[in-house]
């Protein structure tokens, strides 16, 4: 039951990654690494194929390695965000809804920034 539990997860996280993937303004990376972190807890088949991904490995094993979040990344997630929250504030939503939704975007591109960023390889380093 504990195995279907995680292996469940790991399901639907991928599946939100692809969909990610497919339309702007929707993260792929993130839920990628929720998958790989369900993946180690029932599915190491699953893991080791997210893990060697060779779109998305490198950036799995940086961030389970040391929390890291490469700069490019950090860019887009931010400008989305961004873009989200005007989009946000044009919308008929309720203006507590609003609030709510661009100071939620504000504090993760907060802590987003606040990651520390994958190290030069050495020999990127002496190009």
């Amino acid at each position: 039951m504990r195995t279907l539990f995680w292996r469940s997860l790991v399901i639907i996280f991928v599946i939100l990654g692809f969909i990610g993937a497919l339309l702007p303004g929707m993260p792929t990376t993130v839920f990628l690494i929720l998958a790989a972190w369900a993946a180690s807890k029932g599915w190491p088949q699953m893991d080791a194929w997210l893990l060697n991904h060779p779109k998305y490995g490198a950036t799995l094993k940086a961030w389970r390695a040391n929390g890291t979040v490469p700069r490019k990344a950090k860019w887009f997630a931010s400008i989305m965000m961004l873009i989200s929250g005007i989009l946000m504030l044009l919308t008929s939503a309720p203006l507590g809804v609003k609030i709510f939704t661009d100071v939620t975007m504000l504090i993760v591109a907060i802590w987003l920034w606040l990651r520390p960023e994958p190290l030069a390889k050495a020999d990127e380093v002496e190009q």
